[in-house]
Protein backbone atom coordinates (compact mmCIF):
# COMPACT_ATOMS: atom_id res chain seq x y z
CA UNK A 1 0.00 0.00 0.00
CA UNK A 2 1.37 3.14 -0.93
CA UNK A 3 1.89 5.94 1.86
CA UNK A 4 0.74 9.24 1.02
CA UNK A 5 2.48 12.23 0.91
CA UNK A 6 2.07 15.28 2.51
CA UNK A 7 0.39 17.78 0.58
CA UNK A 8 1.82 20.79 2.00
CA UNK A 9 5.84 21.99 2.44
CA UNK A 10 6.79 22.08 6.28
CA UNK A 11 9.25 24.44 7.32
CA UNK A 12 9.52 23.83 10.52
CA UNK A 13 7.48 25.82 13.14
CA UNK A 14 6.50 29.10 13.74
CA UNK A 15 5.13 31.49 16.60
CA UNK A 16 0.80 32.19 16.29
CA UNK A 17 0.74 36.10 15.66
CA UNK A 18 -1.55 36.28 18.49
CA UNK A 19 -1.44 33.74 20.94
CA UNK A 20 2.37 32.94 20.70
CA UNK A 21 2.03 29.07 20.38
CA UNK A 22 3.74 27.17 18.65
CA UNK A 23 2.46 25.60 15.41
CA UNK A 24 3.68 24.19 11.91
CA UNK A 25 4.86 26.60 9.50
CA UNK A 26 3.46 26.09 6.22
CA UNK A 27 2.62 28.50 3.22
CA UNK A 28 -0.99 28.06 4.71
CA UNK A 29 -0.45 29.18 7.86
CA UNK A 30 2.19 31.87 7.28
CA UNK A 31 -1.29 33.02 5.24
CA UNK A 32 -3.11 32.69 8.53
CA UNK A 33 -0.16 34.82 10.45
CA UNK A 34 -1.00 37.87 7.72
CA UNK A 35 -4.17 37.63 8.65
CA UNK A 36 -4.47 37.88 12.27
CA UNK A 37 -1.44 40.95 11.83
CA UNK A 38 -3.67 42.58 9.15
CA UNK A 39 -6.63 42.58 12.00
CA UNK A 40 -4.00 44.32 14.46
CA UNK A 41 -2.00 46.23 12.84
CA UNK A 42 -4.31 47.87 9.87
CA UNK A 43 -7.31 47.16 11.18
CA UNK A 44 -6.98 48.24 15.08
CA UNK A 45 -8.31 45.09 16.66
CA UNK A 46 -6.90 44.03 19.83
CA UNK A 47 -5.75 40.93 19.90
CA UNK A 48 -8.27 39.79 22.57
CA UNK A 49 -10.77 40.38 20.17
CA UNK A 50 -10.01 37.74 18.28
CA UNK A 51 -10.02 34.33 18.32
CA UNK A 52 -7.53 32.44 16.20
CA UNK A 53 -8.74 28.58 15.21
CA UNK A 54 -12.29 27.97 17.01
CA UNK A 55 -13.14 24.33 15.39
CA UNK A 56 -16.56 22.68 14.91
CA UNK A 57 -16.70 19.14 14.72
CA UNK A 58 -19.49 17.33 12.32
CA UNK A 59 -19.78 13.48 11.49
CA UNK A 60 -21.93 12.19 8.94
CA UNK A 61 -21.70 9.07 6.78
CA UNK A 62 -19.02 7.81 9.15
CA UNK A 63 -17.13 11.26 7.83
CA UNK A 64 -15.56 12.93 10.51
CA UNK A 65 -14.39 16.46 9.88
CA UNK A 66 -12.87 19.56 11.93
CA UNK A 67 -13.68 22.90 10.23
CA UNK A 68 -11.29 25.51 11.85
CA UNK A 69 -12.67 28.63 11.50
CA UNK A 70 -9.36 31.22 11.29
CA UNK A 71 -10.25 34.02 13.31
CA UNK A 72 -13.82 34.69 15.14
CA UNK A 73 -13.88 38.70 15.74
CA UNK A 74 -15.88 40.11 18.80
CA UNK A 75 -16.58 43.44 20.24
CA UNK A 76 -17.91 43.92 23.93
CA UNK A 77 -17.64 40.07 24.36
CA UNK A 78 -19.83 39.30 21.24
CA UNK A 79 -18.91 37.59 18.18
CA UNK A 80 -20.14 39.45 15.27
CA UNK A 81 -17.71 37.67 12.30
CA UNK A 82 -15.90 34.92 11.64
CA UNK A 83 -12.97 34.96 8.82
CA UNK A 84 -12.10 31.26 6.78
CA UNK A 85 -9.27 31.24 5.12
CA UNK A 86 -8.79 28.61 1.80
CA UNK A 87 -6.33 28.63 -1.39
CA UNK A 88 -8.27 29.30 -4.70
CA UNK A 89 -11.18 30.30 -5.28
CA UNK A 90 -13.86 32.14 -2.84
CA UNK A 91 -16.85 31.70 -4.13
CA UNK A 92 -16.61 28.16 -3.30
CA UNK A 93 -16.00 28.73 0.12
CA UNK A 94 -18.62 31.42 0.59
CA UNK A 95 -21.81 28.74 1.85
CA UNK A 96 -19.44 26.83 3.77
CA UNK A 97 -18.41 30.15 5.82
CA UNK A 98 -22.47 30.81 6.21
CA UNK A 99 -23.01 27.47 7.96
CA UNK A 100 -19.85 27.58 10.19
CA UNK A 101 -21.33 31.51 11.51
CA UNK A 102 -25.08 30.38 11.62
CA UNK A 103 -23.98 27.04 14.07
CA UNK A 104 -20.56 28.98 16.07
CA UNK A 105 -22.62 30.01 18.64
CA UNK A 106 -24.99 28.22 20.40
CA UNK A 107 -27.15 31.43 21.57
CA UNK A 108 -26.89 33.41 18.39
CA UNK A 109 -26.18 33.41 14.63
CA UNK A 110 -23.15 35.76 13.61
CA UNK A 111 -24.29 38.35 11.52
CA UNK A 112 -20.97 38.85 9.23
CA UNK A 113 -18.67 35.94 7.61
CA UNK A 114 -15.58 37.18 5.88
CA UNK A 115 -14.01 34.16 2.82
CA UNK A 116 -10.26 34.86 1.68
CA UNK A 117 -7.49 33.64 -0.04
CA UNK A 118 -4.68 35.87 1.42
CA UNK A 119 -5.05 37.78 -1.64
CA UNK A 120 -8.80 38.72 -1.73
CA UNK A 121 -12.20 38.71 0.22
CA UNK A 122 -15.42 38.49 0.07
CA UNK A 123 -17.91 40.16 3.49
CA UNK A 124 -20.66 37.96 3.98
CA UNK A 125 -24.46 38.49 5.21
CA UNK A 126 -24.96 35.46 6.86
CA UNK A 127 -28.69 35.76 6.95
CA UNK A 128 -29.04 35.98 3.50
CA UNK A 129 -25.86 35.03 1.97
CA UNK A 130 -25.22 38.29 -0.02
CA UNK A 131 -22.01 39.71 -0.58
CA UNK A 132 -21.45 43.23 0.81
CA UNK A 133 -18.41 44.10 -0.04
CA UNK A 134 -15.15 42.46 -2.12
CA UNK A 135 -11.44 42.93 -1.62
CA UNK A 136 -9.53 42.92 1.52
CA UNK A 137 -10.94 46.68 2.42
CA UNK A 138 -14.32 45.04 2.02
CA UNK A 139 -13.38 43.60 5.70
CA UNK A 140 -14.26 45.62 8.41
CA UNK A 141 -12.14 47.51 10.52
CA UNK A 142 -12.62 47.73 14.56
CA UNK A 143 -14.21 51.62 14.15
CA UNK A 144 -16.49 50.64 11.47
CA UNK A 145 -17.78 47.20 13.22
CA UNK A 146 -18.57 49.58 15.84
CA UNK A 147 -20.47 52.18 13.87
CA UNK A 148 -21.88 49.04 12.04
CA UNK A 149 -23.19 47.27 15.11
CA UNK A 150 -26.18 48.57 16.47
CA UNK A 151 -27.57 47.77 12.93
CA UNK A 152 -26.53 44.22 13.20
CA UNK A 153 -29.11 41.68 14.18
CA UNK A 154 -28.29 38.36 15.94
CA UNK A 155 -31.00 35.94 14.88
CA UNK A 156 -31.18 33.12 17.35
CA UNK A 157 -29.72 29.92 16.69
CA UNK A 158 -31.13 27.34 13.98
CA UNK A 159 -33.61 25.06 14.95
CA UNK A 160 -32.48 21.62 15.73
CA UNK A 161 -33.41 20.48 11.79
CA UNK A 162 -31.95 23.54 10.31
CA UNK A 163 -28.42 23.16 12.21
CA UNK A 164 -28.03 19.49 11.64
CA UNK A 165 -28.13 20.55 7.94
CA UNK A 166 -25.88 23.36 8.13
CA UNK A 167 -23.51 20.56 10.16
CA UNK A 168 -24.23 18.60 7.04
CA UNK A 169 -22.89 21.47 4.47
CA UNK A 170 -19.79 22.04 6.63
CA UNK A 171 -19.00 18.57 6.51
CA UNK A 172 -19.20 18.09 2.90
CA UNK A 173 -17.42 21.19 2.19
CA UNK A 174 -14.33 20.88 5.08
CA UNK A 175 -13.50 17.42 4.44
CA UNK A 176 -9.76 16.79 3.39
CA UNK A 177 -9.67 15.35 0.15
CA UNK A 178 -6.08 15.11 -1.15
CA UNK A 179 -4.23 13.33 -3.95
CA UNK A 180 -1.48 11.00 -2.84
Amino acid sequence: MPVPKPHHLIYGTLRDYLTNEELTDTDDERIRQDLSRLMVEQKGFDREQLQPRLKIETLFSRCFVVSTIELTVSLSEKQYMIIRYGPGSLVSRERAAIAAARVINREYCLPLAVVTNGRDAELLDTRTGKILGYGLDSIPDRQTLEKMAPQLVFYPPPEPKRREQELRILNAFDVERCCY
